[in-house]
């Protein structure tokens, strides 16, 4: 493990977790590669007085937010919240979203710079928010982008509220505005509510690297918005990737962040030299991230060994055409070896990942099996998630699932379907499925 980071940034460090022994001609390695930024918050208050940090907010104000009344109230107490959450010398904006984006606050396609004058001025013109219209959100984000993009601040954010589906714009316009938003901007989303699009929502924060839930009670946006913003508070860097370097013969076969949550990241690589490809990781504050790594080698005999990967975490300079900055560093080791029981043990990490991986695709495709009436199917994956959140002690998922099924053994993943399931519930086990448990500490 090496640490490359300058002294005014958060510190980062890589540590690889890996069974590093394959057996003769054995082709797969995987490893679980651990990114840990730690010290920047200090260097985060300051940062931020100094402009580094832009955020938009997108409230969905289409007709639909108006019954019941309190979602539309509930919009305005949140925003207002996040608001009040952001650190003197933010840029920020406010878009109010329909079938058309327009500005709130400050307009005339500017972003203004919170103090405690802006903030009041922003707060009161939050009241003059009216729900009418339909719904088109890549509207909303390619304004937002358009706010975020005259800000050098390294930090650039977005939040974005719905209760309804994406009804007056095409699936292929959202998703060439995700594409072409990706990478400019981070972006939370929520749903409010019932009625929103649960694939919708978790793809926009998927595809701009933020994060995605349900707020059933409108009562509880408040909160929501302002653990947000404070989040969004606590980042200090932008922009960083992770850097897969692999030998002749060796191909990554897939990148996934499995923790806090898991969000493929293999489609999402951008070529970086000879034999490495970047994988983006968006925005860092004092926190720990895991990723899944699948690497294909060349076989070889028992006694050899050889560098199956590099992984790197790197900054693009601020400076076109200048190197990136490296941040840390990890191996990924490939030894051959006749001994059966070194090559079959599986490392305590990678296991656990694995499962979790799995839990969140048996959640997706049990509740799709519901949807369709399937019910062997449904009974069987969700089953199958019920036991997978059993043995890895993942509570939290374990109580979202007991919502949607009886569970008879959750050891051997025995359950029956639940005849009535309120909606909120089944939305926020959809919209959660992803999120994932640490490896328990022996």
């Amino acid at each position: 493990m090496a640490n490359f980071a300058k002294p005014s940034a958060p510190r980062f460090s890589v540590e690889v977790y890996q069974n590093e022994f394959l057996p003769e001609g054995g082709r797969d390695v995987h490893a679980i590669v651990t990114v840990t930024a730690t010290g920047g918050a200090t260097a985060t208050r300051a940062s931020v007085a100094h402009g580094t940090a832009a955020v938009v907010i997108m409230v969905d104000c289409s007709g639909s937010m108006e019954y019941p009344p309190d979602k539309m109230r509930g919009a305005r107490e949140a925003t207002a919240a996040a608001i009040d959450t952001l650190r003197d010398g933010t840029s920020f904006a406010v878009i109010a979203g329909t079938h058309v984006a327009k500005e709130v606050y400050p307009g005339q396609g500017r972003l203004a710079v919170a103090d405690p004058a802006t903030r009041a001025q922003a707060k009161e013109a939050l009241r003059g928010l009216s729900s009418g219209g339909g719904t088109a959100i890549g509207t909303w984000l390619r304004l937002a982008d358009g706010l975020l993009r005259q800000s050098s601040a390294a930090i650039r954010h977005g939040i974005l509220l719905t209760d309804g589906r994406n009804e007056h714009e095409e699936p292929a316009v959202l998703r060439a505005t995700l594409d072409a938003c990706a990478g400019r901007f981070t972006c939370d989303a929520r749903g409010v509510g019932t009625d929103w699009e649960v694939k919708e929502v978790t793809g926009i924060a998927s595809a701009l690297l933020g994060s995605a839930d349900i707020v059933a009670d409108p009562a509880h946006l408040a909160g929501d918005f302002t653990r947000m913003m404070e989040n969004v508070m606590g980042k200090e860097v932008a922009d960083v990737s992770l850097r897969l370097w692999t030998p002749v013969g060796a191909e990554i076969q897939y990148v996934k962040q499995v923790a806090p949550a898991v969000q493929d990241l293999t489609d999402r690589r951008t070529e970086a030299g000879p034999r490495a490809g970047d994988y983006p990781t968006g925005s860092w504050g004092d926190e720990s991230r895991e990723y899944h790594v699948c690497v294909r080698v060349p076989g070889a005999a028992v006694g050899q060994e050889m560098l199956a990967a590099r992984a790197t975490l790197v900054l693009p300079s601020a400076v076109p055409g200048e190197p990136v900055t490296n941040l840390a560093q990890g191996l990924v080791r490939a030894v051959w070896t006749s001994d059966l029981a070194a090559s079959t043990a599986m490392n305590p990490q990678v296991a656990h990942y694995t499962g979790q991986a799995e839990l969140a695709e048996a959640i997706q495709q049990g509740l799709e099996a519901r949807k369709l009436g399937d019910v062997d199917g449904a009974t069987a994956k969700l089953g199958r998630a019920v036991q997978l959140a059993s043995a890895s002690g993942n509570a939290d998922t374990a109580k979202l699932l007991a919502k949607v099924v009886d569970v008879v053994d959750a050891v051997a993943g025995t359950v029956r379907l639940k005849a009535k399931v309120a909606d909120a519930d089944e939305m926020t086990l959809e919209t959660r499925s992803t999120q994932t448990v640490r490896v328990k500490k022996t």
